[in-house]
């Protein structure tokens, strides 16, 4: 039996009739925001299209990761959340927030929180932080971290924090400890990507040697509007990591479908690029990839050992 998990990144929805009023919330980096939106993002596929591709596709969960909003202004975060609410329940969708969702900090309640319900933990804990959070649905695990944070005009860089990675070990030994294909979710790669240090994860060595000691099966993000492949240590082998392109707009609008499938060995991972031909407007899979993954042997220190060969 396999689990399909679609993953859209990087929607920068249109700007709502009115969010921009009153214009003083165009001050500070904002204002360069919406200059580049005007310059780059006016242009984009209907989303229409996008939602009746993934939909023909029959997931059984979407993960989206990040930049739904260009500004983070109050009116898109609500104008986001209407949006997520046709893409699907959150039982069946989860979100975490990128680094344009975090232009400029804004109150919870009326940003981020917003779309709580779509970031909820299975077992959320009064007064802890809202990320990481963990969510088992079927036989996969989805680990949610935040990598956004407001950050200086020309700089697109993220951070999680120690609070985040020390809270994250012990949730990816829970689900390795349940036999669950752990998926971990944040906007920024965990490697140094395109854009160097200005788009990078400021504290991605940290995250690294979280994921080596603990391990993970897949990491999923987004955030370079291009799709990429690669591939850190783990605790049990080689972990896959893959970026997904702009979903609305770009060249080749596109989104990944990853199909898990539970073997007698381990796990085997099979990825497709779904991307969007600009002039017919019709999707084609650009790209297919499988990996082998071996199931973790459970120690007891809780960490997972073994071994997992990979083919692209």
């Amino acid at each position: 039996m396999s689990f399909l998990v679609a993953h859209l990144s990087d929607l920068h929805l249109p700007v709502p009739p009115g969010a921009l009023r009153p214009l003083r919330q165009l001050l500070g980096k904002r204002l360069l925001a919406y200059l580049a939106w005007q310059r780059k993002r006016l242009k984009s596929v209907p989303a229409a299209d996008l939602l009746a591709d993934v939909e023909a596709a029959r997931p059984d969960h979407i993960v989206v990761s990040g930049d739904l909003t260009n500004l983070a202004l109050p009116g898109e975060f609500a104008a986001a959340r209407h949006w997520l609410g046709r893409l699907g329940p959150p039982e069946d969708l989860t979100v975490v927030p990128g680094n344009h969702d975090a232009t400029v900090a804004v109150p919870w309640a009326m940003g981020l929180g917003t779309w709580q319900a779509w970031m909820a933990d299975d077992a959320p804990v009064a007064g802890a932080p809202p990320f990481p959070f963990l969510r088992r649905r079927g036989p996969i695990a989805l680990i949610g971290l935040s990598s956004a944070v407001p950050t200086m005009p020309g700089s697109a860089a993220g951070r999680l924090g120690v609070v985040q990675l020390a809270r994250l070990a012990p949730l990816l030994d829970a689900a390795g400890r349940e036999g669950l294909f752990r998926i971990l979710l944040l906007h920024h790669s965990p490697a140094l990507g395109p854009g160097g240090l200005r788009k990078a994860l400021r504290d991605r060595a940290a995250l690294q040697a979280v994921l080596a000691s603990h391990g993970v099966e897949l990491v999923l993000h987004g955030h370079h509007h291009i799709p990429l492949q690669g591939q850190l240590p783990g605790a049990a082998g080689p972990i896959p990591v893959l970026g997904t392109p702009q979903a609305l707009a770009g060249s080749h609008p596109g989104w990944r479908l990853h199909r898990i499938l539970r073997e007698a060995t381990g796990w085997r991972l099979e990825t497709m690029l779904r991307v969007q031909d600009p002039v017919t407007g019709s999707f084609s899979t650009l790209q297919r990839g499988t990996w082998w993954l071996a199931a973790p042997l459970n120690t007891a220190d809780g960490s997972s050992c073994g071994s997992r060969r990979a083919e692209r």
